[in-house]
Formats: structure tokens, sequence, C-alpha cells
């Protein structure tokens, strides 16, 4: 009688809820699809390049960068933010990790040319929302 209740004599449902509440974990731990993660590693893959590829400047915890290296130091960051679950599109990514300094908190900034300083969130949307467009009109 170790698996029915003293009281009532049912069965225990313990065993079932463990079952039930591991399904739970496994089923939404894989709950983004596979599609989804591919686009958003091809959009943040393609931001990178493009900051990496530009002739900008990358302002982070106070000196200004090359925007090759900027992409090698966001794409650490992400990689760090991919493996902790953290990351499900580029829009995240943008927030999380290309917004400000995570040791500092001090925000990242761009400057291209004899253009002011922005935000990086803004450039990097920018960029994101150019590429996205891009992908729309490009057919299939």
């Amino acid at each position: 009688m170790a698996n029915r209740c003293t009281v009532c004599g049912n069965p225990r449902p313990a065993r079932r809820w463990l079952a039930v509440f591991a399904l739970m974990a496994v089923f939404s731990a894989s709950a983004q699809p596979a599609p989804q993660l591919a686009q958003a590693d091809a959009e943040i893959g393609a931001l990178l390049a493009s900051l990496g590829q530009s002739n900008c400047q990358f302002y982070r915890n106070g000196t200004w960068h090359e925007g090759a290296r900027a992409a090698d130091h966001l794409k650490r960051k992400f990689e760090y933010l991919q493996r902790k679950g953290r990351i499900t599109d580029a829009d995240r990514f943008i927030a999380d990790a290309a917004t400000q300094s995570s040791l500092s908190g001090e925000a990242y900034q761009v400057r291209c040319a004899a253009k002011p300083a922005e935000p990086s969130a803004d450039w990097l949307q920018r960029k994101l929302e150019q590429l996205r467009s891009e992908n729309v009109d490009r057919p299939d």
C-alpha cells in the first residue's frame, strides 16, 4: 500500500505528476521552433557582418572601436546568451546584448563617417529593418 494514500486508499498521484512536469519541462525547453531559431541566427549573423564590414566605429566602455572588433565582441555576447537560451530573435539580441555593456551598464554607441554618434540599438534596429525588407522583396 506504499503507493496509496493512507487516509482514503486512492492511488498517490505523485509519480504521475512528476512525469507530467518532466514532459512539460522537455516541451517548454524545445517550444522555440527550429525555423525561428534559424531565422534569428541568420539575421544576427547579417547584423554582425554589417557592423563588421562598415566604416563605423563602436563606443564601448569609454573607447571607440572599429566595426570588426565590435562585431567580434557582440558575437561573443550573442554566443553566451544563446547558450543560456535567452536569444529568441534578432530584436531580443539587440535589446539584451547590443544595447549596453553588461559590466558597466554604459550604453553602446555607433558613429559613421561625419554623422553624430547614436545609440547602437537605433543603428542595429535600422539595419535589421533594412535586412528584413530586403528579404521580403527577394523572390524565393
